[in-house]
């Protein structure tokens, strides 16, 4: 090995180690191993951020507004609402899900669908006294398997395909992955409706944990006319800091105040609406200037300034790791967390010194705009109004989906390229006044595409120092002996490790040199292995970590880390057979 392939190892064995520990964003991981092959002379500035300037990530922007668009106006609301019907208990109501699910994820980012999906699968089961855990992870299985149909499915395929050009390949057609993807899709949608009742288990959702907890209450409180408290802020009525209690709205009569604040000035007979223990609203009962109005369950939804979410941290939340009062949590999204669902179980103690990981479940209080101030920010991954009206279509829905059905249309015959579209499309929405400039920029997941586009310099790194033909001499030596099947497999089995690992657009690129040179050394078609690739990466399983729509629904589904693991081993299984079997016959080596 030469120094400059001992420094790559070196750089891109750090970035992995750093991913998996998840201390440090993965946008900034990454970044700083594509300036570390730089800096070091492997690779020239214009390779090391060749990424930037790659069509992939623009693209991957764009279809994120497109989405965004597609989302705000309740286009998808007619197909996906309702889908799950009255009929049956299990299996018809997951095919009325699923397929639906499936064809919608193969042209659109699959993290809105689900994020759709969960409230309504959620509220159908609790409903009906069925465990939504049947439920949850087949809705994420299906949308990791609809964005193996086309091009766009997922932004894996897509900069894979912008890797290909780089590597000396022709990009790859439209539903060129659909050649291997549509079988697994089909068969793995079987797999679902066949295991998903049986090997599931019947976990308990947050609400329901809650509701059977009873521990959390609300009570209404009023405010003693000429009483100690009357004519006083909140603060200086030191209701502000109470331990373990939230005033979440203020009554006036004719109004409703809602976040309330420290300034707030409390009047004669206004109703104090209170969320916190049961406990602790005894305590608040005694004191001086305040009297009882009555008490509600904290699942009452009959306040309308007061709104009870779910709310699911990711892996770029800057929550994880610290504590909620760290953060000051209340102050910073204006909403009190009344309890913290992990790994099937609301968490014991005082929540305010928990700290929190990725994957928590916070169940919170707020005001009606929660949603709409919060869905779009890295902080959480899913925000869902729990028992919350789902959206009708806006007037204006069918602009973002005529745009959609013109990209691809476009994009498929090949008239005309598909960055190209999507940034019309993106453009047209904004024009159109569709999204506002803000809701377009929240829509892009910058994280993702700092990831992709710094990858790109490490996979550089990777050909230019020659480390990707020593590994990929590696990979020929050890299943050269089984053939093309088992070089090829070998290939599978690595991108599916990393991708459980890591992030699968990472995993993608990192693995695409590797391919590409391991099809050259072993006689097969480099672009059947480019898309083995593809497939590998965005086939994750395994793991809630491996891909976003299984972390969204890890904590709504009182899933456990294991669970994964157990049902999702069928569906790896499925994806590798499929890529090794099919990706020889329908790319066949040239000599």
């Amino acid at each position: 090995m030469t120094l400059d392939a001992w420094i790559t190892l070196g750089a891109i064995v750090a970035v992995l180690a750093v991913l998996v520990r998840g201390r440090v964003s993965p946008a900034v991981t990454v970044f700083g191993g594509a300036v570390v092959v730089m800096v070091t002379g492997v690779v020239t500035p214009e390779e090391a951020f060749s990424g930037f300037s790659n069509p992939a990530p623009l693209t991957v922007a764009a279809l994120y507004v497109l989405a965004a668009g597609i989302e705000k106006t309740g286009a998808l609301s007619a197909v996906m609402q309702n889908t799950m019907g009255d009929k049956g208990t299990y299996r018809r109501p997951l095919l009325r899900t699923l397929a639906p699910t499936m064809a919608a994820s193969a042209f659109l980012n699959n993290t809105p669908i689900v994020a759709m999906l969960v409230p309504e699968v959620t509220t159908w089961a609790r409903r009906r006294g069925l465990s939504v855990s049947k439920f949850l992870i087949p809705v994420s299985y299906a949308a990791i398997l609809g964005g193996l149909l086309t091009v766009i499915g997922t932004s894996t395929n897509l900069v894979v395909s912008g890797q290909m050009s780089a590597l000396g390949l022709r990009e790859m057609g439209f539903f060129e992955i659909g050649k291997v993807g549509l079988p697994i899709a089909l068969v793995g949608l079987g797999a679902l409706l066949l295991l998903a009742p049986v090997l599931l288990p019947g976990r308990r959702s947050v609400r329901t944990e809650i509701e059977e907890e009873g521990r959390r209450f609300s009570v209404e409180m009023i405010v003693e006319p000429g009483g100690p408290v009357d004519g006083r802020t909140v603060e200086e009525a030191k209701l502000r800091d109470l331990s373990g209690l939230f005033l979440a709205s203020v009554d006036r009569g004719d109004t409703v105040i809602a976040p309330v604040r420290p300034e707030t000035v409390l009047r004669g007979g206004n109703r104090l609406h209170f969320v916190g223990p049961v406990d602790k609203i005894v305590d608040l009962q005694e004191m001086r200037g305040l009297r009882s109005a009555e008490m509600h369950h904290v699942m009452d939804l009959g306040q309308p300034s007061v709104r009870y979410f779910e709310a699911v941290v990711g892996s770029r939340s800057p929550l994880v790791g610290r504590t909620l009062k760290d953060v000051g949590f209340r102050a910073m999204y204006q909403a009190a967390v009344l309890g913290i669902h992990r790994s099937g179980r609301l968490v014991e103690g005082r929540l305010g010194t928990e700290r929190i990981r990725l994957g928590d479940t916070l169940i919170l209080v707020s005001d009606p705009d929660f949603t709409a101030r919060w869905r779009d920010r890295a902080d959480f991954l899913l925000v869902a109004e729990l028992d919350g009206k789902a959206p009708t279509a806006a007037p204006r829905a069918w602009l973002p989906v005529t745009l959609l059905l013109a990209v691809v249309v476009l994009a498929a015959t090949g008239l005309v390229p598909i960055l190209s579209g999507s940034l019309v499309a993106a453009i047209v929405l904004v024009a159109a006044k569709v999204l506002t400039p803000l809701e377009a920029r929240r829509a892009i997941d910058v994280e993702v595409i700092i990831v992709i586009a710094s990858a790109f310099g490490l996979a550089a790194a990777m050909q230019a120092s020659g480390l990707a033909e020593l590994v990929a001499g590696g990979l020929v030596d050890a299943f050269g002996s089984f053939g093309h099947y088992g070089v090829l497999l070998g290939l599978v089995l690595a991108t599916v490790l990393l991708t459980e690992l890591i992030t699968n657009n990472a995993a993608a690129l990192l693995m695409l040199p590797v391919a590409v040179t391991t099809a050259g050394a072993a006689g097969l078609d480099p672009r059947g292995a480019a898309i083995a690739v593809a497939v590998a990466a965005s086939a994750s399983f395994l793991s809630p970590i491996g891909y976003q729509t299984n972390m969204m629904v890890y904590g709504p589904g009182g899933y456990r880390f294991t669970d994964y693991a157990r049902f999702g081993w069928v569906f790896t299984l499925i994806a590798v057979v499929a890529v090794v079997t099919l990706v020889p016959v329908l790319w066949p080596a040239t000599t």
